[in-house]
């Protein structure tokens, strides 16, 4: 039986020897794996700064101001709560400090690149305890969706809360237009920008926070910090409802979470430091230029696109064109070093678990240092692994991909 600790070290060696591609996963810093697994992770406080029920709070409860501090002057908001676990519990605590069960919540449907947690019907927290209506990708350019329907909607279901965000959308959200919809009926509007948060800091995608009234992220992906979230409370939402901070705190703790994650909030603090830097701009302009390389190398070999390309750090590829399905794609780029996931499309006639498409990215290959010539590159690796179920072919494509990992490590110690 292996050793956690041998099993461990295999999956260093995993993750520096494949191509990461999944667009939710990234490397995060040396500095933010120390801060996770600090003596940060011996303490309990439950709480807030300043208003613990626990002594021995001096060290800790500056930790958390400061990871406070930096986000909100990140993003430009005047509230940010810092303790969420992670996306989920995020977007969760937001339904429970503004709703009764079986309100009206709106949310971008799952095989349209929406999230779970946007209210997926019957079996999910959002889909069961709340009366769900699910918006759709509805023209194939600019704005996306249908805003004329959605409004017709929108008068007659009366949502309390309408989420605007993406986990396989490759496009940038109409902020303004969701706002405008939001409008008519007076529902708090939610951004989750869990995906391009790294984006919107690099100021490659626009930030919603003008539009919007919660802003919720995780913390890893683009930003390239630890596995937590953040959830903001924008100026527009503190004049919709003076109370929405505290409301906001409140579902948090006590309502949903106990004692917060010292380390990762502590790591938080540390992304947020990074992520201000010109360093990182850079790195998020080279994300989306990197993604825009591989779309565009990925059709000049017939593959089709949804929307037909990207304008941030992912791709989703409707594989119809190459007789393949979407799980048999990503178990063929395995075996050739190469980490996707299976996914839906728009209107996918496939069930979950073998959908019609992939879902790709580059953030984790740009936190290596690679560029264009590495996505052309990369882009005809994919697509002969994706055609071709040769086994052989798929091993003399992931000895190439060692050779590329090597000539691009990444620090994982």
């Amino acid at each position: 039986m292996p050793t956690i600790k041998k099993l461990i070290s295999q999956e260093k060696l995993r993750q520096q020897r494949t191509l990461m591609m999944i667009p939710s996963e990234n490397y995060t810093y040396p500095e933010v794996r120390r801060a996770v697994g600090s003596v940060l992770m011996h303490k309990y406080a439950e709480g807030y700064p300043g208003h613990r029920y626990y002594q021995g709070m001096r060290f800790v409860d500056q930790i958390e101001k400061l990871a406070q501090e930096r986000v909100k002057r990140l993003f430009g908001v005047p509230h940010a709560n810092v303790q969420p676990y992670s996306g989920s519990p995020a977007n969760a605590a937001v339904y429970f400090a503004l709703l009764k069960p079986g309100d009206t919540i709106m949310g971008l449907a799952l095989d349209h690149g929406g999230h779970l947690t946007h209210g997926y019907p019957r079996i999910t927290f959002s889909g069961r305890y709340f009366h769900s209506l699910q918006y759709r990708i509805a023209k194939n350019r600019p704005p996306w969706f249908d805003f004329t329907q959605l409004a017709r909607v929108v008068r007659r279901e009366k949502p309390k809360v309408i989420v605007v965000g993406t986990t396989a959308f490759p496009r940038r959200l109409p902020w303004k237009k969701f706002a405008q919809l939001a409008a008519l009926v007076n529902a708090y509007l939610l951004a989750d920008i869990s995906h391009v948060a790294g984006l919107v800091v690099a100021g490659v995608c626009p930030s919603p926070v003008r539009w919007v009234d919660i802003v919720m992220t995780t913390t890893h992906k683009t930003l390239r910090g630890p596995r937590g979230a953040i959830l903001m409370v924008t100026k527009k939402g503190l004049r919709h409802d003076s109370k929405l901070a505290w409301k906001i705190n409140r579902a948090i703790f006590p309502g949903l979470q106990g004692g917060p994650h010292l380390g990762v909030i502590a790591g938080i603090a540390i992304m947020a430091k990074k992520a201000a830097q010109s360093e990182f701009h850079r790195y998020g302009q080279q994300v989306v230029a990197n993604a825009k390389i591989l779309a565009r190398e990925l059709k000049k070999r017939g593959w089709r696109l949804v929307t037909s390309g990207t304008d941030n750090h992912l791709l989703v590829a409707d594989l119809h064109p190459l007789t393949v399905d979407g799980k048999t794609a990503a178990v063929r780029l395995e075996e050739a070093g190469i980490i996707v996931n299976a996914n839906a499309i728009p209107n996918d006639p496939q069930p979950p678990f073998r959908p019609s498409g992939i879902r790709l990215g580059t953030p984790a290959l740009t936190a290596r240092g690679m560029g264009e010539k590495e996505m052309v590159i990369i882009a005809d690796w994919l697509n002969q692994a994706v055609r071709s179920n040769d086994n052989q072919l798929h091993s003399q494509i992931a000895q190439k991909v060692k050779k590329l990992c090597r000539q691009y490590p990444i620090d994982l110690d």
